[in-house]
């Protein structure tokens, strides 16, 4: 039986009732249902943004290979390196003599594009800037500083591809992009471009040629080089002031420099002494602009398409923040995977290693066995000659919740000795629960629910450390008991690898926050002291477990006490168990708070499983999604080879735990095939699951009890022996 919360329900005792229907929820609780698809979308639309604005390119240093000249016209491979293919025959420019238009590429850049300004605002020259629009819509700022020194500013595409392998639509879309980062970035448009990966018209081949005609019928125009320093290259600043020379003197010249894609430390310097000295020789700086008899080649955008531009320089600003922020958060949450799994597994295999922590001599003395059931048609047969079969003395009490079933009718059929069943009204799980407890014989109440089935010897090891007197409660070690299918093997990994771990290193730290409804046994006098079990929570194990801990009872765990549940075997099903489970943790933890600064052993549980609890059954599960977006992103974006061998690292740190967690089960490794695709499937589902769970404590809803569909199917396999590792 699963954890249970309804308003009592009267009907006549020889007449059913009619069929209970769970009333719908407010509208409130709509919106927590989209809030996991708002935040998803938002998270895929910055990361598609930052992914498509940031990717980075290799420049021009990776020119692509050479094809036929095909029909370029012989007048533009001989002609000028200006362009024009706006309208009628192309048209070539030259810088006429003793003129030089010094241009730079793939920028604005936050350290060299500043560095370069400066130096041509002291000359006093004008410089011609190709930029790019993702580095103009991460750097506005670097931009409108260039605009505002009266420098000439062109286009190199948005993302610096080479659009002779794109399609007609990717140009398109390269052109409107980069217009709009200008238009956001500076406030202005231009007509001038330069094709990334081109040089001098004499190379243009036809491809190339067949893209500048259609940026011609775009109205841009186009300009390519006369001298190419290869500053990309780093060959030393003399040597690229040297490039940037006109061989034969008195020729008019326009020069290729980089303010972007490295270090171009050596290009500023080249410029202190490529400038004196082409002064000292009678040339002038001037722009393409001025070469093709244009007064400017930019103007600034109308007031729509400006606002335009910057609600896309927004949209990449706060991309970038956020992915910044995610950035971070991926390295908090690696960190915590990392260190949890290390901290579990050496806290695991300490644990084994220990001595039995039992005091006195075994426990031998008569247990009472308590075992709430509403509707339980399916399970409760099972369930009851599993604990008949115990090789401990118990008095199995079933208090039968108001059932319509017949689930008491077959607790009694069943004419088992020391079987006692009590019918009550339906109250919930926490009042069965208690109605048991107080009609318990024995100073010992072991607790489970109706679905699970005991090994022979549970009871026996589960009361063994009450020989201890300081010992309030002990938890069992519980299993799936159906795990044919897919969704069982996922929650029998979990149940295995997540619960069992976890339970080892919470008993060595003497903080175990949950003694789970499936398997666990009370002394009766802590049962009192803690106030019995209250409705309060939708997690009324946890919030009895906190609450023995916070009247100084220790707890233990038993790892070789087993039991076999039954686990939900549909995602619908899986959904409201677990939604259902960590919102009542996160209840029972806010209800039980003030331990963190009580004292005596109150305090140490409050101080160290409510920060455990909170980090790695909250935090951690809520930030772990950015693993797997990353991972995306990387392959996406990123090197998918990187990106796959990080995943694959991560992957393989949770095979090393569950392998381990097997094996200090006993439990055959065969059903960790299905390990990789819980992490693509079954994690997604536990996240969204958590994150709503939050929405719905955020909110302050009170969820009402949703009951497991039962099917019976809990099988007691062979029992495992424990081995060492």
């Amino acid at each position: 039986m699963r954890r249970r919360s309804r308003p009592p329900v009267r009907r006549p005792p020889t007449t059913p009732g009619p069929r209970r229907t769970r009333a719908p929820l407010p509208r409130r609780h709509r919106f927590r249902v989209l809030v996991p698809l708002v935040l998803f979308a938002f998270v895929v639309s910055v990361l598609l943004i930052e992914g498509y604005t940031t990717r980075g390119f290799a420049g021009d240093q990776q020119r692509r290979a050479d094809h036929p000249a095909g029909d370029v016209p012989r007048e533009v491979t001989a002609g000028g390196p200006v362009v024009d293919t706006t309208g009628g025959p192309p048209r070539t420019y030259r810088a006429p003599g003793r003129t030089v238009v010094l241009t730079f590429d793939d920028g604005p850049d936050p350290v060299w594009t500043p560095r370069v300004r400066a130096v041509l605002d002291r000359y006093d020259i004008p410089g011609t800037f190709f930029v790019t629009g993702q580095q103009a819509v991460r750097h506005p700022g670097v931009l409108r500083e260039v605009i505002r020194s009266g420098h000439e500013i062109g286009v190199h595409t948005f993302s610096h591809r080479d659009l002779t392998t794109q399609s007609a639509s990717a140009v398109d879309r390269e052109l409107a992009l980069s217009q709009l980062a200008l238009a956001g970035a500076g406030g202005i448009t231009t007509s001038l471009m330069r094709m990334p990966y081109s040089s001098t018209t004499s190379a243009l081949d036809g491809p190339e040629w067949s893209v500048a005609r259609r940026l011609g019928d775009k109205g841009y125009l186009l300009a390519f080089i006369d001298q190419d320093t290869k500053d990309w290259q780093r060959p030393g600043a003399r040597a690229i002031a040297d490039a940037a020379t006109p061989g034969e003197p008195g020729r008019g010249t326009v020069v290729l420099l980089h303010d972007a894609g490295g270090d171009r430390s050596q290009t500023v310097e080249a410029l202190e002494i490529l400038i004196p000295r082409l002064q000292a020789q009678g040339y002038r700086f001037t722009t393409l602009a001025d070469i093709v008899g244009a007064e400017s080649l930019t103007r600034p955008v109308g007031t729509e398409a400006l606002w335009q531009g910057r609600v896309f320089v927004a949209a990449v600003t706060v991309s970038a923040t956020a992915v910044s922020v995610v950035s971070v958060l991926l390295l908090v949450v690696g960190v915590l995977v990392l260190g949890r799994c290390v901290l579990l597994v050496v806290l695991a295999r300490y644990h084994v290693r220990r001595p039995d922590p039992a005091h006195g001599p075994p426990v031998t003395r008569p247990v009472s066995v308590v075992v709430p059931a509403y509707n339980e048609c399916l399970c409760i047969a099972k369930t009851v000659r599993s604990l008949a079969a115990s090789d401990h003395p118990v008095e199995i009490i079933v208090v039968d919740d108001g059932s319509d079933d017949g689930t008491a009718d077959i607790a009694e059929a069943l004419a088992l000795r020391a079987v006692t069943v009590l019918r009550r009204p339906n109250g919930g799980k926490p009042a069965a629960l208690n109605t048991g407890i107080r009609h318990a014989s024995h100073d010992l109440v072991v607790m489970l629910d109706a679905d699970t089935v005991f090994a022979p010897s549970t009871v026996r090891r589960l009361v063994q450390p009450f020989a201890d007197p300081a010992v309030g409660a002990t938890a069992g070690n519980a299993k799936v008991g159906n795990r044919r299918r897919l969704l069982g093997r996922w929650q029998h990994i979990e149940y295995v690898m997540g619960f069992n771990l976890d339970r080892r290193m919470y008993d060595l730290l003497r903080c175990l926050p949950t003694v789970p409804g499936a398997v666990g046994a009370f002394r009766a006098q802590a049962l009192r002291d803690a106030g019995l079990l209250s409705g309060d929570t939708l997690a009324e194990d946890t919030d009895l477990t906190m609450a023995l801990h916070r009247a100084g009872w220790e707890i233990r765990y038993v790892p070789d006490a087993l039991a076999w549940t039954e686990a939900p075997m549909s995602l619908r099903e899986l959904w409201r168990q677990r939604y259902r489970w960590s919102y009542g943790t996160m209840q029972a933890a806010w209800k039980h708070r003030h331990a963190l600064v009580e004292r005596g052993h109150a305090g140490h549980f409050g101080r160290f499983g409510l920060p455990l609890l909170a980090v790695f059954q909250i935090l951690t599960p809520l930030l772990a999604p950015l693993i797997d977006i990353l991972t995306v992103y990387g392959l996406v974006f990123g090197d998918p080879l990187r990106t796959m061998l990080a995943w694959t690292g991560v992957l393989a740190v949770q095979a090393i735990c569950a392998v381990y967690a097997f094996r200090l089960d006993g439990e055959p490794l065969r059903p960790l095939w299905a390990l990789p695709l819980q992490q693509v499937v079954y994690r997604q589902v536990m996240y969204l699951v958590l994150l709503q769970a939050c929405l719905t404590a955020v909110n302050g809803y009170r969820l009402p009890w949703q009951r497991l569909k039962r099917s019976g199917d809990v099988m007691l396999p062979p029992q495992p022996s424990a081995r060492e590792p």
